[in-house]
């Protein structure tokens, strides 16, 4: 029995230097971590996995995606789709008893651009043109901003205006009749 209990100090001595050595390894497999989820962060990255000497890492980071809102909008428009229908039919009847069609009218100045149209430089400031004013060919009767960019409708001709179809800050269409010169 004498020697049991050496057996017991050698078993003891020979388990002490394994956890000793799995300690540095434990501290060794951290920082390797820590350095990991450091280049992470630099990177921008959003997952990195390596394999290194039988150890297996992954180091990901959470990432929050709020475009998914969109199809919520996806339904919408079919329960409402009805009722543009109606709008529509709506409108179009104001349309057909608002006037004479001007667009065939000799004298007619058409807006050569989709935009909207201004009667004035800037507001607050007298209009180009008001009905009864003589113009001379290229003088600015409206200007159309698209894009933007302020665009100015000069007068193909000489004449007066006789009548001016559009309100200030109106949306106009390509073709639609902006001015009548007479």
């Amino acid at each position: 029995m004498a020697r049991k209990p050496p057996a017991k100090a050698a078993a003891a001595k020979a388990a002490a230097p394994k956890v000793a050595a799995a300690a540095p390894a434990a501290s060794a497999d951290s920082a390797f971590i820590r350095e990991l989820a450091q280049l992470l962060n630099e990177t921008n990255l959003t997952e990195i996995e390596v394999e290194r000497s039988g150890l297996h890492v992954r180091v990901a980071r959470e990432v929050h995606v709020t475009a998914a809102a969109a199809p919520v909008y996806a339904p919408a428009p079919v329960a409402a789709a009805p009722a543009p229908v109606a709008v529509s039919a709506v409108a179009a009847a104001p349309a057909a008893p608002s006037g004479p069609d001007y667009s065939k009218h000799p004298g007619v100045v058409p807006s050569p651009m989709v935009g909207t149209a201004y009667v004035a430089p800037e507001p607050g400031k007298p209009p180009f043109v008001s009905v009864g004013t003589k113009v001379t060919a290229g003088q600015t009767l409206i200007i159309i901003e698209a894009m933007k960019t302020m665009n100015q409708i000069p007068a193909p001709r000489a004449g007066t205006v006789t009548q001016i179809l559009v309100e200030d800050g109106a949306p106009v269409e390509y073709g639609e009749p902006l001015v009548i010169i007479e």
